[in-house]
């Protein structure tokens, strides 16, 4: 009872100076927001972030020649071949989920009287499972066409409607040029990517294809890559620690010779970075929070003042010393809260207007907000306490006797 008739004082001494109860919360409003905004635009950069590692799989690994070792030009020793690749696929069956040789290159395409650049990747069997592509026409290119180096070829939706005005481009040709030779390529599938805030600044007219690596056999027998995924259950920088150093003791090179790069270690390594930048800004936002607890304390204590001969009433009456702290104390928490509250909701609703201007999907962590009220509420009290002793403190005789 003693807690709700204190809350119920509180409230009435707020309404009564409703605009500079609003005042001394603005400084808390401010702060809270500013943490609040800055916290919620991390939280959903970090998801973009996220989902865009995703989109190239946990598991991927990619194995190169460590350029920093290379003094002018990589021997013909050194590349790799698609029989390494037959060796590498057999000595790490059991850790790989994937591997192709990396090939790639910029050609011309014409459809009809269309022609365009094309951007074409080689690719194996299986690389939409581990890329969690969307095939929604067709299918992906199947071992068959791989093993025949038949001339076929699976086209993303804007790539399909750029050549053939429709995504159902399945069953159409397209005469293609890859390393050197022209030929005539049927389109077995499409696929299309999630949209996100990197394919909406894609603004390129270029189009892509994608086709059994073993139509580029010049590039797959003298490729200095190796595309891979690692089961992601794996610990993945010992895998690719241990695949560096194989194909080290297969070519017969330096130690060091070749490395890798995990996506699900540089995801790590962008999240941290990520985190940290927040966690720094929010440092500084947070700052305009000691601002606002100051105000608290300015203005309980001409509160304070203000109210001598209540206090002196009330002491008279028989309330206690702790009955006063209490009061005050609850008044002050009672304001920080509302704004944090307040403030809470302001930074929200920036954040989600940022957002969404730049097409990135609002992301919020629930328990922010609640360490945010919170946290507001202990900056009321912590500030509260000294007005409040103050407060607790007054001789009832002398409080009666002020005008």
């Amino acid at each position: 009872m003693l807690i709700i008739e204190n809350i119920r004082l509180a409230l009435s001494a707020i309404g009564i100076n409703k605009m500079r109860s609003f005042l001394t919360m603005l400084g808390i409003i401010i702060g809270i927001s500013s943490v609040i905004a800055i916290t919620a635009i991390g939280s959903s950069i970090q998801g973009v972030v996220n989902k865009q590692f995703e989109s190239v799989g946990k598991g991927a690994v990619i194995l190169y020649v460590n350029w920093s070792m290379i003094d002018g030009y990589v021997p013909s020793e050194a590349s790799f071949t698609m029989d390494d690749l037959e060796k590498f696929r057999r000595e790490f069956k059991d850790e790989l989920r994937y591997a192709d040789p990396y090939v790639t290159e910029v050609s011309t395409v014409r459809v009809g009287d269309i022609e365009k650049k094309m951007y074409v990747y080689g690719r194996d069997v299986g690389y939409d499972r581990m890329m969690n592509m969307n095939i929604i026409y067709g299918r992906m290119l199947n071992e068959a066409e791989v093993a025949g180096a038949r001339p076929r070829i699976v086209l993303d939706a804007p790539s399909a409607v750029a050549l053939f005005g429709t995504e159902n481009a399945v069953g159409g040709t397209v005469e293609l040029t890859l390393e050197g030779e022209t030929k005539d390529y049927t389109v077995v599938g499409v696929y299309k990517e999630e949209e996100t805030i990197f394919t909406q600044m894609n603004t390129s007219e270029n189009v892509t294809g994608i086709v059994p690596y073993t139509l580029m056999p010049m590039q797959a027998d003298n490729t200095l890559y190796f595309y891979t995924f690692v089961d992601d259950t794996l610990n993945i920088s010992e895998v690719g620690t241990q695949m560096a150093n194989w194909l080290v003791r297969l070519k017969g090179m330096p130690e060091g010779y070749y490395i890798y790069e995990a996506a699900a270690e540089q995801q790590g390594a962008m999240n941290e970075v990520l985190s940290m930048l927040s966690i720094a800004i929010g440092i500084i936002a947070g700052i305009s929070l000691l601002v606002g607890g100051i105000g608290i304390m300015n203005i309980m204590l001409v509160s304070v003042t203000e109210r001598t001969r209540e206090i002196g009433i009330r002491k008279s009456l028989g309330a206690r010393t702790g009955d006063i702290l209490f009061q005050f104390l609850i008044e002050s928490m009672i304001v920080s809260a509302m704004g944090g509250l307040l403030g809470t909701g302001l930074g929200m609703l920036i954040a989600a207007l940022g957002m969404g201007a730049v097409g990135v999907e609002f992301s919020m962590n629930p328990m922010v907000v609640v360490v945010a009220v919170g946290f507001s509420a202990i900056i009321g009290m912590f500030f509260g306490i000294y007005p409040a002793r103050r407060a607790a403190k007054m001789d009832p005789i002398e409080a009666l006797r002020y005008e």
